[in-house]
Order: C-alpha cells, then structure tokens, then sequence
C-alpha cells in the first residue's frame, strides 16, 4: 500500500490515507511511517537538501548518515560548505560503534523534518507530489 501511494500524486495520497483513517487510524499511521525512508532523502534535489540541512540537528544528521548510502552522504556533505562537511565528517569517524536504535530515531527525526518541507512546498521528492511543467 506503502509503495502505491508513494507513487500516487499528493491528493490521491491525502484522499486514500484519510479514509484509511476514519476506519484504521493506527493503520493510516503505520501506513505514512513507511511511505518515505531516509535514503528517499536521495530524491531531493540540492535546494532541497539544503532545505532540509537548515533544519536539521547536527547530532541527528551524524548518526543517521552511520549507516547511509554512500550516495546519499556524498549528496549531503556535497552540499554543506567545506568546513561543515569536514566537522561532521570527523564527528561520524569519532563516533565509533552506535545503537542501531540510535541512528534509526535520528533518521526518523530527519524523515520527519523532509516530510513536514514537502507538505509546506519547501522541497519536492523525486518521484512524488504532482508533476509541474516549466515553461
């Protein structure tokens, strides 16, 4: 259900979740947890990235990218100036071993950050949302 409404525009997207909701409310919840993971964070452009790193906690951004893509940490350090990205490189390095608990709260964290740009229109995910022609 998950993956079909990730396809679906955003109306489709609201419409089916809220029905889901007036019957299964722990489902509908169930159902946007697993709509959009960390490494969907990939899909968003660099404006959005930077988007998203404006809001993000330092602390929460080093544990999630503990286990990240190496694309998707290369799209993140990419756009974050020189000096930034070094810090939060050395912070990963420091770190050593983590909880996985830990670096999935962080990524949830971040996930709720990237969901909550989307809705305002700050950034779009690739794949997701309505198609908008420019012209």
């Amino acid at each position: 259900m998950a993956e079909i409404l990730n396809a679906s525009d955003r109306s489709t997207e609201h419409l089916v979740l809220e029905k889901i909701e007036e019957y299964d409310q722990i489902l509908a919840d169930s159902i946007r947890q697993i709509m959009f993971v960390f490494e969907d964070i990939d899909k968003v452009d660099d404006r959005g990235i930077q988007q998203i790193l404006k809001e993000v906690d330092t602390a929460d951004l080093s544990l999630a990218l503990k286990t990240a893509s190496e694309s998707l940490k290369t799209k993140v350090l990419r756009n974050m100036s020189k000096r930034s990205a070094k810090i939060l490189e050395e912070e990963m390095e420091s770190k050593g071993p983590v909880k996985v608990s830990d670096v999935e709260k962080a990524q949830a964290n971040i996930v709720a950050i990237a969901r909550k740009l989307e809705e305002e229109g700050k950034i779009v995910i690739a794949g997701r949302g309505e198609e908008e022609l420019v012209v």
